[in-house]
């Protein structure tokens, strides 16, 4: 069925148009963005597209395929708290949108896609981004880059409750085919890096573990609270600020491990980032697996934010012949990524297999990523 004749079928007319943003991988950076730090993400082939029509009321009437139910709701009753489950990112960007003056009315959202929900792939950014932008185009707002995404990171925040920083969000809108996008999540700088695996006969592999990635509990807010101490101790405005040189000192400064450990691990990630680009720019990707495992090991050890499953994961990457691998996303569940020969891809999917009913795990999905565009209206 046509989206056109899906959307006919669920609201009895025809949509205005249909705008699409992809899911993200970040190849290295994690929980760094909400430190003012350096990310560098790749946009994923995988979308969350959004077809969609203003109504001449106020009410937002909203059906997904990926979900149960349907919902609607009066936009003038949009308030943080007051919409639950995947219903909230969409009813969080009209809500914000208005918060911040632009005149947005009813609409109705038909909602599809095949980024995996709960996979640590920003899905829900992906949602947020297709949704702003559709809501642009229809109400006439003047918003796109930066703003658009900026707008999305604060639906997530203020209306869903997820205190996350704006990388997801930035990675769905600003991405591009081809590149890594270094993003530096202090001043916004953007810069797109060529990131070509096959051009080195490599690959980059994306594990879903299929273990429930949930970042709405108190963990990954605890992780963020730790990380506002440690620099409110320092007398710095961001654990951005710490260089990594002189680290050991700094580290001395602060009162409990878990400080210390939290802060080691954000010090070093950037720096790990930054390593990671310069390996990028002088055409050296074949040194750059063991930087993805040593941030691994640091989220394991230093952040605490990976399970069961995304260790297996790494490890029997790793043990199958990848230059490096590492989690990837808020962590808790979700995916691991491995950097690997083009050739040895289908026997590090076979070890992970393995690994994982040795484990007694669910079964894992695994496929290779390709860099690819952010969002846009595709028709």
């Amino acid at each position: 069925m046509s989206v056109d004749a899906a959307f006919r079928r669920e609201f009895g007319r025809s949509p205005a148009g249909t705008w699409a943003a992809p899911g993200r991988v970040n190849l290295i950076g994690e929980h760094t963005d909400y430190n003012d730090g350096y990310v560098l993400p790749i946009a994923l082939s995988h979308h969350v597209s959004v077809t969609a029509a203003p109504r001449d009321d106020h009410m937002l009437r909203l059906v997904s395929h990926q979900a149960d139910g349907r919902g609607e709701l009066a936009i003038d009753d949009l308030a943080p708290g007051r919409v639950t489950g995947w219903a909230a990112y969409p009813a969080g960007v009209v809500w914000a949108s208005r918060q911040r003056g632009h005149h947005v009315g009813g609409l109705d959202l038909l909602i599809d896609g095949d980024v995996p929900p709960g996979a640590g792939l920003s899905s829900s950014a992906a949602l947020e981004c297709a949704t702003a932008m559709a809501v642009a185009d229809l109400y006439d707002i003047d918003l796109a880059g930066r703003e658009l995404a900026e707008l999305a990171r604060h639906a997530e925040n203020e209306f869903v409750g997820v205190p996350c920083g704006v990388m997801d969000q930035a990675a769905s809108v600003l991405c591009t085919a081809g590149h890594a996008l270094l993003l530096d999540t202090r001043s916004m700088a953007a810069t797109q890096v060529p990131f070509d695996p096959a051009a080195d006969d490599l690959a980059l592999l994306v594990i879903d573990t299929r273990a429930p990635h949930r970042l709405v509990d108190g963990a990954y807010a605890a992780r963020r609270r730790s990380c506002e101490r440690a620099a409110a101790t320092l007398g710095v405005t961001a654990l951005r600020d710490i260089d990594v040189d002189g680290l050991d000192a700094v580290l001395a400064a602060l009162p409990t491990e878990e400080l210390r450990a939290r802060t080691r691990h954000v010090v070093t990630e950037n720096a790990r980032v930054e390593h990671f680009v310069e390996l990028l720019r002088a055409g050296r990707l074949v040194e750059a697996g063991p930087v993805l495992t040593a941030s691994h090991v640091s989220l394991r050890d230093d952040y605490e934010v990976t399970c069961p499953e995304l260790d297996t994961a790494v490890e029997a990457t790793l043990a199958a012949g990848a230059l490096g691998a590492r989690m990837t996303g808020g962590g808790f569940g979700g995916c691991a990524i491995a950097l690997l020969p083009g050739a040895r891809v289908r026997a590090c999917v076979t070890e992970v297999h393995q690994a994982f009913e040795r484990s007694g795990f669910a079964e894992p999905a695994a496929f290779t990523a390709t860099p690819s565009d952010g969002a846009r209206r595709v028709r």
